[in-house]
């Protein structure tokens, strides 16, 4: 009986599978048709059946075919870069193939995204002539930080470097270039540099923050000095476009609590925003047992204020200002304030005050279009490290008049700027005479500019941009850097552009960053220091790829600058010292990155990027041969990551990002200085669940730093003696080894790359009104 009805069903299997066989073999039918734009075949499109893994790519003539598809109905999808995605359900059935041709539309969210740090005009990013890279808000929030300084280091190339284990300040490095080569914008105005390095990307609330625009490589000829290894500007939202009310706040197990709270309002013709930020830390910990604290304590507040103003023909009018204060320290576990600059126990404390201005102005005139900016800022720092006291001032301010005319092929840019900047400390720096005669002279330096810039189309494909930038530094003279950009898009999936030209930079030792890392060294200058120059050439090629149910976007750089004149602190002569002076050679900064972009049709997205550097000194030795040198505290290779899932119906999202970093040559103190020459390959990975409610509501929570990774516990040399009481010194001031201190080491903050702050899990909760 069993056999009889296993025979059964096996012959009824056979016997259904053969009728589904014949009936599919002869059940299908073939799609095919033409894709055009505005009158002219489209090529590399891709066409697909949704849910059913069949597709096409359009040929040279804009023609596509899809055959073999099952009878039934389905929903054809015709998509591309740059381009309006269209769906449409279709039927397929017997007899002749569907034919389906379609014209495609530019996409209005590909033509809304507009840069302006490579050319200071806003231009489509497509079109421009410079590889800028974007950010918005939310691309820095699948990580928060209470600070845009922190949010960087999920930029591929970019690295937020802390410069001192106690005080934990830093600056940005771009392709491996230190702090001072980066220079920070806000609204293209250059306010943030010198002493505020750290400081201008503090303080910023993320609802203020229209996006973020990076530029790898030279940009002196628009912005002048410090834009030598790239520039970082930070585009605040037109006040109009921000929300009525905005609040986020979120808070961490280590009892760091974030406070952003933002608002419109309207005044007659005048639109305005302002905002708060507020960060509280005050919860010394020491998990590495090294009797220092782990994370600077601090209290910062920022208040930001941005005005539009209605005027005739849309001609523009903004001003902007912003007010910061922070009070932050590192010590040992028992400090506190009534110890600061004494002996008892070591502390280093700052407090710093900003004010900034910034605005722009469309001249009314009729037929021409004329735009005037400027920008003034002061900052005052009252900073001690130890006994040791570092009080400095600094005001910087900026106008720049452009003028930008069409005419024909020709898209010109003509541009005067004057820079003017105070600066005045308690060093050497502003000393004159002797310091038993006690005078000083503050630092004034006047920088006039102007420069031309002429960007050519010459047809569809291919534009080219020269640009030349004249500088009067009055402590340094003449100084010009030429510029040429080229760009060739053979359609609209590739893009290649190659960049070259000079760069400058004018150096002042005494910022914020130097002075922290060398709260136990002198500085010594062993010459006049000459400006720094370099020339630069990148070669940038963008690639759109569509792939099935989404797009992939390439970006690929290889980069290449040569030093002359760099300034080389010298480490490694002296314990105690730090040596400044023009390299006798020359420095190389060379490398290739990739950055690749995955967009799909369902709820994800993943940013990946790699960076791989060379950066190294020539410089020439006692017997005047050229000795290479690898650059401290630079990676060879880095790496980025950034992947988000949303689920539509719970309107839950999960973020995962992160970033890794190869090892870096660090400072010792001596050949007997024990502590590892390079730092550990080391990654810092973060995730975050949110969930949206319909009212503007959003709660979220994760976790920061998932490997727990810290830097080791050794990084501070001495901990137990940080004023070098027990440490003897011989008639040149190098200290000498003895059986307390057999390796001839003295107290020593600088051995430092990263937070000493591990594993942490934050939950926040942020709420606007439209």
């Amino acid at each position: 009986m069993v056999r009889n009805t296993t025979f059964h069903l096996m012959f009824a299997g056979l016997f259904l599978l053969s009728c589904i066989s014949i009936s599919y073999g002869q059940s299908k039918g073939s799609l095919r048709g033409k894709i055009s734009f505005e009158g002219k075949a489209a090529e590399f499109i891709h066409v697909g059946l949704l849910k059913a893994n069949l597709g096409a790519i359009t040929d040279e003539q804009g023609h596509y075919e899809i055959k073999n598809i099952p009878y039934g109905k389905y929903t054809l999808q015709i998509s591309a870069v740059g381009y309006e995605t269209h769906r449409q359900e279709i039927r397929i059935q017997s007899g002749e193939p569907l034919v389906v041709n379609h014209t495609l539309e530019e996409s209005s969210e590909l033509m809304e995204e507009v840069v302006i740090s490579g050319t200071l005009k806003e231009v489509s990013k497509l079109e421009s002539p410079v590889p800028v890279e974007v950010y918005n808000p939310v691309y820095f929030q699948k990580n928060p930080t209470p600070a845009l300084f922190e949010a960087l280091q999920i930029v591929n190339g970019v690295r937020p470097q802390v410069n001192c284990s106690i005080c934990n300040t830093g600056d940005i490095h771009i392709n491996g270039m230190e702090g001072p080569y980066t220079m920070v914008l806000i609204d293209g105005m250059p306010i943030v540099s010198g002493l505020s390095s750290v400081y201008g990307l503090n303080g910023i609330p993320n609802s203020m923050i229209e996006r973020v625009e990076v530029v790898k490589g030279p940009a002196s000829t628009l912005y002048g000095s410090e834009a030598v290894g790239g520039l970082i500007n930070v585009i605040t939202k037109q006040p109009d476009k921000t929300p009525r009310f905005a609040v986020d706040v979120f808070a961490t197990d280590w009892q760091e609590v974030n406070t952003d709270i933002g608002t419109r309002f309207k005044v007659g013709k005048a639109t305005a925003m302002a905002g708060v930020n507020y960060f509280h830390y005050d919860n010394p910990i020491d998990r590495n047992g090294d009797g220092y604290t782990d994370l600077t304590n601090a209290k910062r507040l920022s208040l930001f204020n941005k005005w539009s103003f209605e005027r005739k023909n849309n001609r523009v009018a903004t001003l902007a200002g912003r007010y910061v204060y922070e009070d932050r320290w590192g010590a040992e576990m028992d400090w506190n304030s009534s110890y600061r600059g004494g002996t008892e126990l070591y502390g280093e404390s700052i407090y710093t005050e900003r004010y900034e201005l910034v605005g722009t102005y469309q001249l009314p005139l009729d037929s021409e279009n004329l735009m005037f900016s400027y920008s003034f800022n002061s900052h005052s720092q009252n900073s001690i490290y130890g006994d040791e006291a570092y009080i400095a001032q600094q005001r910087i301010g900026f106008g720049q008049l452009l003028w930008d005319k069409q005419l024909g092929k020709h898209d010109l840019l003509l541009g005067g700027a004057f820079r003017y900047q105070y600066y005045d400390d308690n060093t050497a720096a502003t000393r004159n005479g002797d310091e038993a005669n006690n005078t000083n002279q503050p630092d004034k330096t006047y920088l006039p500019g102007l420069f031309v810039q002429d960007e050519i189309t010459l047809d569809s494909r291919l534009k080219i941009l020269l640009g030349m930038r004249y500088d009067y530094n009055s402590d340094h003279g003449n100084i010009f850097t030429p510029r040429f950009n080229l760009k060739w898009s053979p359609n609209r999936n590739n893009t290649l552009r190659l960049s070259a030209g000079t760069g400058y930079r004018v150096v002042n030792l005494f910022t914020e960053d130097h002075a922290a890392t060398t709260g136990t060294r002198d500085v010594v200058l062993e010459e006049d220091l000459k400006p720094e120059r370099s020339y630069n050439v990148n070669l940038n090629y963008q690639k759109f790829i569509d792939i099935p149910g989404g797009i992939l976007t390439l970006d690929a750089s290889a980069f290449y600058t040569y030093f002359f004149n760099k300034i080389i602190p010298d480490y490694e002569t002296s314990q105690t010292k730090i040596f400044y002076r023009n390299l006798d050679g020359y420095a190389v900064s060379q490398g290739v990155s990739l950055n690749a972009d995955l967009s799909f049709e369902f709820p994800l997205t993943a940013n990946f990027g790699v960076t791989l550097m060379d950066v190294y000194t020539m410089d020439k030795d006692d017997e005047g041969k050229n000795h290479r040198e690898k650059q401290l505290l630079t990676e060879t290779v880095s790496g980025t990551w950034a992947l988000s899932y949303t689920f539509h119906k719970p309107g839950i999202s999960i973020d995962y990002s992160g970033n890794i970093y190869g090892p870096m040559k660090l400072p010792l103190q001596n050949e007997r200085d024990n502590r590892s020459e390079f730092s550990d390959t080391y990654s810092i990975q973060n995730i975050k669940i949110s969930k949206n409610f319909n009212n503007g509501l959003t709660i979220y929570g994760g976790v920061k730093n998932l490997l727990n990774f810290v830097p080791p516990s050794y990084s501070i040399t001495r901990p137990h003696d940080p004023f070098n009481k027990q440490v003897e010194f011989d008639n040149a001031g190098n200290p000498i080894a003895t059986s307390e201190n057999p390796k001839a080491l003295i107290f020593d903050t600088t051995y430092v790359y990263t937070s000493f702050q591990g594993i942490r899990g934050f939950f926040g909760i942020s709420y606007s009104v439209r």
